[in-house]
C-alpha cells in the first residue's frame, strides 16, 4: 500500500500543479530564510559596540564585524537543517492543489472536495512550522551526543511529523478535521513508516525539496488506499 501510493505519486511528479507548486514554496522559502539571516545579523550588530577596550591590548574596532561574520555564518548554518523544514511548512499553504491535481487524474468520480479557506491553511502552516523547527532544533543536541544514531534520530522524527501532517491534510479534504485525526490514529503506524519513506531523502540535498510535493501526493493515495480497505 505505501510502496504503491510513493510509486504513483513519482509517476506524476512532472505534472504542471506539481512544479508550481514547488516554485512558489522554494522561492518563499529562500525569501524568508534570506529575511531571517539579514534580520538576526543585523540585530547582532545593533547589540554590539563598535569598539572595546581591552587591558594589554588597546582598542579593538573590528570586534563587531567578526561577531556579525560569525553570526551569519552560524544562522547559514542553521538555515541548512532549517530549509527542509521550512519548505515544508510553507509548501504546505498550497499542497491542496497537489492532492487536488492527483484526484484529478487518479479518482476523478470523486465528489467535490471540502475546501480549506486560505486561513485556515495559514493557520495549519504556522503551526506546522513551530512544530517542526521546535522539535528539529532540540534534535541537533541529540546528533551530537549519538552520532551513530543521528541519521535514524532525523529519519523517525521527522517522518512522524511528516506523515501526521500530511495524511491530515489529504484526509481532512474528504473527511474534515476531526475525521482525519481519527483516522490518522487508527492507522498511525502506517502513517508514521509512509512518513519514514518522505523522511529518508531528506538527507539529500535538492531531493529534499521536491518531498512536499511527492509526500502529499503520497498521502493522497494512501488516504484513498486506507478508506477503501
Amino acid at each position: 500500500m505505501i510502496l504503491s501510493s510513493f510509486f504513483s505519486a513519482l509517476g506524476q511528479i512532472g505534472d504542471a500543479r506539481f512544479r508550481r507548486v514547488l516554485l512558489l514554496g522554494l522561492a518563499l522559502t529562500i525569501a524568508l530564510l534570506i529575511g531571517a539571516t539579514s534580520g538576526f545579523v543585523w540585530l547582532i550588530g545593533s547589540l554590539t559596540s563598535d569598539s572595546m577596550n581591552v587591558p594589554w591590548v588597546g582598542e579593538i574596532t573590528w570586534l563587531d564585524d567578526v561577531i556579525s561574520w560569525g553570526s551569519f555564518f552560524l544562522f547559514f548554518v542553521l538555515s541548512i537543517f532549517l530549509m527542509m523544514p521550512v519548505a515544508s511548512a510553507i509548501t504546505s499553504m498550497f499542497l491542496e492543489e497537489v492532492a487536488a491535481a492527483v484526484e484529478d487524474r487518479h479518482y476523478p468520480n470523486l465528489p467535490p472536495a471540502i475546501k480549506v479557506s486560505f486561513g485556515d491553511a495559514l493557520v495549519d502552516t504556522v503551526n506546522f512550522l513551530g512544530v517542526l523547527i521546535g522539535a528539529n532544533i532540540p534534535a541537533l543536541i541529540l546528533y551530537v551526543m549519538f552520532p551513530p544514531s543521528a541519521i535514524f534520530i532525523f529519519w523517525g522524527l521527522n517522518g512522524f511529523l511528516l506523515g501526521r501532517e500530511y495524511f491530515t491534510l489529504a484526509a481532512m479534504r474528504r473527511v474534515g478535521r476531526t475525521q482525519a485525526k481519527e483516522l490518522r490514529s487508527a492507522h498511525s503506524g502506517t502513517i508514521w513508516l509512509a512518513g519514514t519513506l518522505m523522511a529518508i531523502p531528506l538527507s539529500i540535498p535538492l531531493v529534499n525539496l521536491l518531498i512536499p510535493i511527492i509526500g502529499a501526493a503520497t498521502f493522497t493515495h494512501l488516504y484513498h488506499k486506507i478508506t477503501k480497505a
